[in-house]
């Protein structure tokens, strides 16, 4: 995986294209990543005790590991190396 739990990534392909976030978790097994702020959905929860009403929560869903690229520091844009530290 070319991406690791927090990089910065910057999306190059789907609807959110050109976006940048935080990368919040990596599932290897599904070669899917998390990033804050990108593909986010609103998912309806249930009725609960806290909540009797129900409600309508809006969250990130996870999006192919294909479609994000890394940024480089130093230029801001996306590199297909990991930058040297």
């Amino acid at each position: 995986m070319h991406v690791k739990r927090g990089d910065q990534v910057i999306v190059i392909a789907g609807n959110d294209k050109g976006s940048t976030g935080e990368v919040i978790q990596v599932m290897r097994s599904e070669n899917r990543v998390l990033v804050q702020g990108v593909n986010v959905r609103v998912k309806h929860e249930k009725p609960t005790q806290q909540s009797p009403q129900g409600e309508r929560v809006e969250r990130e869903f996870p999006i192919h590991a294909s479609n994000v690229q890394l940024i480089d520091p130093a230029t801001g844009k996306g590199t297909r190396k990991r930058p040297q530290a």
